[in-house]
């Protein structure tokens, strides 16, 4: 019969009751706040990724000084919405699901002034989807740190809009 240190029987007791924590937390956010997090998660990875594809490709350097605008806003948004997510036992994805693996890959094949028309048309696009997602989020979500959170990053999504809408094709 093996004995197993106090310490170590402590240790997995604890791991155990976290565990049964995360789960219990995620069964409190509402269906609606599980929706919210798997959408702008993706979206916010996207915009980073199209970011950096922006400053490496960008013909113009508009372009690619909005490619940088959104790393940096989208990576720290990105930072936040899974602080909030882990914390709430929510999952959260690491790496970009298939439709937008393909968007990605889709502008990773154009170039000069098409990538530019790309960019512009394909981040005012997902802004706006995840802009409407937001708004929906700050006005009627359940978890008063998803609430709160979509409030703040919904005037972030604002303004990169009328950035993006400055830009000419």
């Amino acid at each position: 019969m093996s004995y197993a240190r106090p310490g170590t029987r402590f240790f997995i007791a604890a791991i155990i009751s976290l565990s049964g924590l995360a789960t219990a937390q995620a069964a409190n956010v509402s269906d609606e706040d599980k929706a919210f997090v798997a959408k702008v998660s993706q979206g916010g990875m996207y915009e980073v990724e199209l970011g950096k594809l922006a400053e490496e490709k960008g013909a113009r350097q508009d372009i690619k000084d909005q490619g940088n605008t959104e790393v940096h806003d989208h990576g720290l948004v990105g930072d936040k919405l899974k602080s909030i997510a882990t914390g709430a036992g929510l999952p959260f994805p690491d790496t970009l699901n298939t439709e937008f693996q393909g968007r990605l890959d889709r502008m990773k094949g154009l170039s000069g002034a098409a990538f530019d028309s790309a960019y512009v048309k394909d981040m005012k696009a997902i802004h706006d989807a995840d802009g409407a997602a937001f708004a929906k989020e700050a006005k009627s979500g359940t978890d008063p740190d998803l609430k709160a959170f979509a409030a703040e990053t919904h005037r972030i999504v604002q303004r990169h809009l009328g950035e993006l809408s400055a830009k000419t094709n």
